[in-house]
């Protein structure tokens, strides 16, 4: 007798209906797809042999998935563009087109506009100034001008000084001598001797600036060189009075002479009718300034308050610094004031030449 083995059958799947369906299916609350497929299903007759390459269920199986995805991609597209082109990749070999690109500002393209790309842009146009004379040593910051070493700085920096030292921001050093001041404006102008290329400072304008506009100062306060803090402007056109002459300006008195220097005489100035930081003396000068909140101490005086383009707006000159008779608590509060750039523009020919305007 013949064993007969009885072959499994093939798993029953049921025909599809002849129409689509009238109303759509609603999968989640807010989720509408409309299945896909929908053709008429071939008339009856004997199977068809499943063809080379995989079973017809799962043919069938993964062309409903496919348009499944397309589906989901369509009514996804009246939602977001980004969630439909996802699902579109997921349902298709042919890949997406690459989305177009996105113009970035300044800040997102590059570091200009950025505290550190102004950093680094303009330190190297900023140097520390040194300066001695028969009361002492006294120490500030100035801009180079240009490429065979003009340097702006502040004439209460330079004031009766025998002798000028300058460092560059790469540690090289080099004499300086004046070539012009303008105490009325506490302004000076000094050349370094045997400099040649150099990184000059761009020079911006002053008379676009704004209250609020975010600035960078760099300068070398107590001797630290390169310093960079940064801020906003505060406020314009402030009458600010210092004195002409260097006596007890950013001075370190009697430096290597036993004596010691007192913070509170440093960087004296007048604002409101009131003296800060020590006295300004008999002969003084009042000019209109711009005030930032950026951190300036003393040493800071000559160097630069630059807007975020890295053009310089101003030459920082004074600051205002709480102070009491038993001790000394000078250090930057955030009031601090330059010269409008401006002015040092209109100025430099009269410097060039000796003197001011």
């Amino acid at each position: 007798m013949t064993d007969f083995q009885q072959q499994p059958q093939q798993p029953h799947h049921p025909p599809r209906p002849p129409y689509d369906p009238a109303q759509p299916i609603t999968t989640e609350p807010g989720t509408t797809v409309w299945p896909s497929g929908g053709q008429v299903p071939p008339p009856a007759g004997p199977p068809v042999a499943a063809p080379a390459g995989g079973a017809p269920g799962a043919r069938h199986r993964a062309k409903r998935g496919v348009g499944l995805l397309v589906a989901v991609a369509i009514a996804a597209a009246a939602v977001g563009g980004g969630t439909a082109t996802l699902v579109q990749q997921l349902g298709s070999d042919t890949p997406a087109a690459a989305s177009s690109a996105v113009s970035g500002t300044n800040v997102s393209a590059g570091n200009t506009g950025t505290v550190a790309g102004v950093a680094q842009a303009v330190s190297p146009s900023i140097v520390e100034i040194s300066a001695s004379s028969n009361a002492g040593k006294s120490t500030g910051s100035g801009v180079i001008i240009t490429s065979d070493g003009e340097i702006v700085t502040n004439n209460h920096v330079v004031s009766g000084a025998s002798e000028i030292t300058v460092q560059l921001s790469d540690g090289k050093s080099y004499p300086a001598s004046v070539v012009g001041t303008d105490p009325d404006k506490d302004l000076a102008l000094i050349k370094l001797r045997g400099a040649s290329g150099l990184k000059a400072a761009t020079l911006g304008s002053s008379k676009d600036v704004r209250v609020g506009d975010q600035v960078v100062a760099i300068g070398s306060p107590e001797g630290l060189t390169g310093t960079v803090t940064s801020g906003i402007v505060s406020a314009l056109d402030r009458d600010v009075t210092v004195a002409k002459d260097g006596n007890g300006q950013d001075q370190q008195q009697g430096q290597g002479q036993g004596q010691q220097y007192d913070p509170r005489q440093g960087w004296p100035f007048e604002f409101g009718g009131q003296q800060f930081n020590g006295d300004t003396g008999s002969s003084k000068t009042t000019y209109k300034a711009i005030q930032t909140d950026a951190s300036l101490n003393p040493g800071n005086s000559g160097g630069a308050l630059i807007n975020m383009n890295g053009e310089i707006i101003g030459i920082n000159s004074a600051m205002y610094s709480p102070s009491s008779s038993s001790g000394s608590t000078a250090g930057s509060v955030g009031l601090g004031f330059a010269i409008p750039v401006d002015t040092v523009k209109a100025d430099l020919d009269g410097l060039r030449a000796g003197g001011g305007n």
